[in-house]
């Protein structure tokens, strides 16, 4: 079907929402604006769907969702028996109706469905998967993009997010289904009455805040140390659990951002809601003048995320970094546990292999075994999974990617800022005991072990003509493999896609031992690294440059000249 008659069905057919209507008719006759939304299907994959909301194939809306829905229904259907599934959502615009929607049809499809009555964090649906012993999971979030996207997640029984197996095996259903007659759907009420649908009570947050505090490592800390905080949750779910964990241990000085406290789909004063960016930062900062915290700590829309700025010794506030702040939890969890005899002789450590390698070098300090996994917190969960089944869930010290996902405890399978924002703000206590910033804690890190430039550059490459750039680029790349950047020699050139990694030196080759992904990594001389991956939930090809340096000179210069020889790539 051409893509004027595909909008001339929807304008037709797509009644479900009245605000689909409205915007089809008012993009009548503008072929560009038509294409944008027709030229493609969302496509289904690991990473659920994403897109912007609106009318049309390639956007988020009543059809799409529920399109998705149906097939995997019907994936769930072929593979459990009685199949069940549990629903939460974050604040973001149609949320909410999304994941009503989504609970009809699975209940029409004789789907069990435990739905959260109000907006929760990723990682509570995590653990709610697990609490139930679902099937799957499904969240209704676009994480920390701008408010005109949304987006599905899904999950497995293990409550981590699907694998690509399960993913490509449901996208399947899921185009087998008609939006408009291969649906199927009942009233809400009714599914509730009739058992189909049940709503989720306070004690599954209960239960989640429960095992969150268990991972305290000191846990008398933080009561006596006069911690200060400002908190702010950028609009989203973060607000009652962080808010309820931070008082749990003791941290009562909590000052939370005014204008961000409550949800709000539209982020009025943050268009980015992305705690990995300052302007997630600017209330705050402002609210700091006054308080003199000695911690500002943002989480985003879904609360799976967390950001900090912390004092610079100069009377004001230094963002850190996603890898800064994971090699310091990890440092700070790995030297207590050790001190305590809380630490296993067969510890495990995790992050995806994107981020920062100071935290191998610190792992291998305290003996800790320590494993690189693809991007992805899906690998990360299906570790554990693997560990606990073991009998060594114990074993797990944490896990993390340089994007301010981290995660300590089996309580959940994927990144949780409830559990990231608990133990940062106990780190920041026990070093405060000692007269000491985090700022100045990293310089000691550094110190020890050496400067670790990390840097991730992103490159977005809008619409239809945009994902061929993208494509073009890593083909471009892979054809031509880079002999040097900026005058330092490739040593190791990886290819995930073909799983195959290259020694330049004598041509030798390796097998990779990791699922296939559409990734390049460049070792290059004195340990620096160039990673080049497109995103898997957005239009843009993403260069993590690792520098390393005697001082932060030295690795910020090296820095530089890789980012100027991503950028040419990029062209």
């Amino acid at each position: 079907m051409d893509i004027n008659a595909l909008y001339s069905q929807w304008l037709e057919n797509a009644t479900a929402d009245p605000d689909l209507i409205k915007e089809l008719e008012g993009i009548r006759d503008n072929d560009e604006e038509i294409l944008d939304r027709f030229y493609r299907s969302l496509e289904f994959g690991t990473a659920g769907l994403r897109g912007v909301i609106g009318a049309g194939t390639n956007r988020m809306n009543y059809y799409t969702v529920c399109q998705a829905t149906q097939g995997l229904s019907d994936f769930l259907n072929r593979h459990f028996e009685n199949p069940s599934i549990a629903i939460g959502y974050d604040s973001r615009i149609k949320s909410d109706y999304f994941s009503k929607e989504a609970a009809k049809v699975l209940a029409a499809n004789g789907v069990k469905v435990y739905l959260y009555k109000e907006l929760e964090p990723t990682p509570c649906l995590s653990f709610a998967i697990r609490y139930f012993k679902t099937s799957s999971g499904i969240i209704l979030t676009a994480s920390h993009n701008p408010a005109k996207y949304n987006g599905y997640k899904c999950y497995n029984s293990n409550g981590y997010q699907m694998t690509d197996e399960e993913a490509g095996e449901t996208y399947e259903y899921i185009k087998k289904v008609d939006y408009f007659t291969g649906i199927k759907t009942m009233d809400f009420d009714e599914a509730v009455e009739k058992g189909l649908i049940e709503y989720m009570g306070d004690e599954v947050i209960d239960a989640f805040l429960d095992e969150v505090v268990k991972q305290c490592v000191n846990p008398d800390v933080v009561k006596a140390s006069g911690l200060k905080v400002i908190y702010t949750p950028l609009n989203g779910t973060g607000n009652k659990p962080v808010r309820k964990i931070l008082d749990r241990i003791g941290v009562k000085d909590v000052y939370v951002v005014p204008q961000q406290e409550l949800p709000d789909g539209n982020f009025p004063t943050c268009p980015f809601p992305n705690p990995e960016i300052k302007q997630a930062f600017e209330c705050a900062l402002e609210m700091a003048k006054d308080i003199q915290p000695d911690l500002l700590l943002a989480t985003d829309p879904d609360c799976d995320r967390v950001g900090i700025a912390v004092q610079d010794g100069n009377g004001g506030y230094k963002l850190m970094s996603g890898n800064e702040v994971g090699a310091m939890m990890l440092n700070y969890l790995l030297s207590q546990k050790k001190e305590k005899g809380m630490l296993s002789e067969n510890s495990v450590a995790v992050k995806s292999f994107v981020s920062t390698d100071l935290a191998e070098v610190i792992a291998k300090k305290y003996n800790c075994t320590f494993k690189n996994l693809l991007t992805g917190f899906k690998y990360i969960g299906e570790l554990i999974t693997q560990l606990e089944a073991q009998g060594r869930a114990d074993d797990f010290v944490m896990g993390f990617e340089e994007s301010y996902g981290y995660l300590a405890g089996t309580h959940a399978r994927d990144k949780d800022a409830v559990v990231a924002s608990m133990l940062i703000c106990e780190m920041a206590a026990y070093y405060k005991a000692q007269g000491k910033s985090l700022a100045q804690v990293m310089d000691e890190i550094y110190d020890e072990f050496g400067y670790y430039c990390n840097t991730v550059s992103s490159y977005t490459f809008e619409g239809a003509s945009g994902m061929e750039k993208m494509a073009g680029i890593m083909d471009s790349l892979r054809n031509n493999a880079p002999e040097s950047f900026a005058g330092m020699r490739v040593t190791v050139a990886d290819d995930y896609k073909t799983s195959v990694s290259t020694n330049v030196a004598d041509g030798s080759t390796r097998v990779i031992e990791l699922p296939k992904s559409n990734v390049l990594a460049y070792t290059l001389t004195d340990g620096n690294k160039i990673i080049v991956r497109p995103s898997g939930t957005e239009p843009k090809i993403k260069a993590y440059i690792t520098a390393v340096g005697k001082d932060k000179a030295q690795a910020q210069a090296i820095a530089d000249k890789l980012l100027a020889e991503a950028d040419k790539l990029m062209k």
